[in-house]
């Protein structure tokens, strides 16, 4: 730990701060973090682009949207209050219940009177003079911080399609990330969705209901498995609330903070008969299980993971009527579990009804959007409505839209050319008191878990600072360099890393964006968290004080 003593000019300078600290976001992050600091006696102001509470459950309201982790699983677990008095309706609960949730949480701890609505932060720069954040809206409003929390989600950042003439259609469009609050009405009318990806598995559903006519114009399939959600009865609701403790403990186990866990197995150690069995059971089981629970070298052993990929596609060609269909909603590209595997209620079925239609991208691209609706390399089609599922600019991408600066001006964008590098997924040299919740190589999975854990991480150490009067924390180039290495090291001999996606830093219509780079930490979140723990107990030798 490298300590400059400048108490005094830190004194000094603090009745110039608007604010203590500022988090950027009230989602489940921003929430609870400022529920945290505001245990400090410190004066904190959460600042939210949207009007209400709840992030990517505050913006994502198509249709379908719902969990897909356990809900008594991902709802927060500091609060036995909240945990007495919130009865989960549904396995998976539907955004709406989502929304209701934070919105007690919000309530209940008077998280409202320290949060700034519609107030969407357009750059964050250090300033070297007075050790503080400099702060500007996207309305020019101004403020100076201490400390800084980016609580802005990792996919957060909606990403339209690089079409020619999206603004050129008559008819109603949107983006599944930024849904309308008075939503659609899809009764009697002609529908594209643009995307196959989560959101457009979920919505799809839901909108095949009531359109008329509904085209999905796919560009890759997805494995897509059975969510196989239901109502929570009374009585189960009150077993699983005196079951919190052993569940909760469970999470800190698992590798991914799920419910589900991997098998010790691996795929050739037991029978083909018994292996067919397992994952019968799994394909029946609900949510991430079949992902999260399979056997241990499914994710890093080629024939183990193809002939799992192979049972998935004899499921899909037999819930599809049309063989070419089903060929066309099998992915070729990737393996089962590389990528993303969204759930689905009946997916597979929307495409034996009459009123739905599937256009592959890759044989037939999209050229452009029309006044009237979408004209692909084969025909133009007529819409009514367009819905563009096409996905976030994950991870990095909430923190690339903001003009993040750090000392010297150094912009963090640039900083992040090539793949992000952190300490920790907490902190990025360069950047004093800046921390970030959910970062780019923290730990991900069942994300309130680990959000919990990053949060008090931070408050831990901002409450180090306070009983030190220590103004600035910084981490060194070489604790950085030292993570960075070993978040690479972990993701040596995965699949995963070996496919396009957003889980590798892949975005199709994000300018440079097509190279693959390591977004995420691929160990276990037991070994995170140990190595977090040990850095705070060691006094945080890898951070720069003064």
């Amino acid at each position: 730990m490298t300590l400059v003593d400048n108490a005094e000019t830190r004194s000094s300078e603090t009745s110039d701060l608007d604010f203590d600290a500022i988090v950027i976001g009230a989602g489940m992050s921003g929430m609870y973090q400022l529920y945290r600091l505001r245990e400090l006696g410190l004066k904190v102001r959460v600042l939210e682009a949207g009007t209400g509470v709840g992030g990517t459950w505050y913006w994502n309201r198509y249709p379908g949207a719902r969990f897909d982790s356990e809900s008594y699983s991902y709802g927060y677990s500091f609060s036995q209050e909240v945990l007495d008095e919130w009865d989960w309706q549904e396995c998976f609960s539907g955004q709406p219940e989502i929304e209701r949730y934070c919105n007690f949480v919000a309530d209940k701890f008077d998280l409202r009177s320290d949060i700034q609505f519609s107030a969407r932060v357009a750059s964050s720069h250090f300033n070297e003079d007075a050790n503080c954040w400099d702060i500007t809206l996207a309305d020019g409003t101004r403020y100076r911080t201490r400390y800084l929390v980016a609580a802005i989600g990792l996919l957060s950042a909606p990403t339209m399609p690089r079409f020619e003439g999206i603004e050129d259609f008559k008819g109603q469009w949107c983006h599944t990330g930024l849904w309308p609050k008075e939503g659609l009405d899809f009764s009697g009318k002609r529908v594209a969705v643009v995307g196959t990806g989560a959101s457009g598995v979920q919505a799809i559903q839901e909108i095949s209901k009531t359109a008329e006519h509904l085209t999905v114009f796919q560009r890759r399939p997805n494995w897509c498995t059975p969510l196989h959600n239901r109502p929570i009865p009374k009585e189960e609701m009150e077993e699983i609330r005196a079951g919190y403790p052993e569940m909760f403990t469970l999470c800190q186990q698992t590798a991914a903070c799920f419910v589900h866990t991997i098998d010790p197995r691996g795929t050739f150690e037991v029978t083909e008969e018994e292996r067919m069995e397992f994952w019968e059971g799994r394909y029946a089981g609900q949510g991430f299980g079949i992902w999260q629970g399979n056997f241990r070298d499914m994710l890093t052993d080629r024939e183990a993971n193809r002939l799992m990929s192979e049972f998935v596609a004899d499921k899909i060609r037999k819930r599809v009527k049309d063989p070419e269909t089903a060929e066309m909603l099998i992915p070729k590209d990737h393996g089962f579990g590389t990528r993303r595997v969204p759930q689905e209620t009946h997916y597979y079925e929307v495409y034996n009804k009459p009123n739905v239609k599937l256009v592959s991208m890759l044989e037939h691209p999209i050229e452009r959007i029309t006044e009237t609706g979408i004209r692909t390399s084969e025909q133009d089609y007529e819409f009514d409505v367009i819905i563009y599922a096409t996905g976030f600019d994950a991870v990095t991408g909430t923190f690339d839209r903001i003009d993040f600066r750090g000392t010297g001006g150094q912009r963090l964008k640039e900083r992040w050319t090539g793949g992000p590098k952190t300490f920790l997924g907490l902190m990025v040299d360069g950047f004093p008191n800046m921390f970030m919740i959910m970062g780019p190589h923290a730990a991900l999975g069942n994300n309130p878990r680990s959000i919990e854990f990053n949060v008090e991480w931070v408050r831990g150490l901002i409450g180090y600072m306070e009983e030190r009067k220590l103004a600035v924390a910084e981490a060194s180039a070489e604790a950085v360099a030292d993570w960075n290495a070993f978040v690479h090291m972990k993701g040596e001999g995965l699949l995963v890393n070996e496919v396009d996606s957003w889980m590798t830093g892949i975005n199709m219509n994000v300018e440079g964006k097509q190279t693959r780079t390591i977004v995420r930490y691929s160990g276990t979140a037991p070994e995170y968290r140990a190595k977090c723990n040990e850095v705070a107990a060691d006094g945080y030798q890898e951070l720069k004080f003064s």
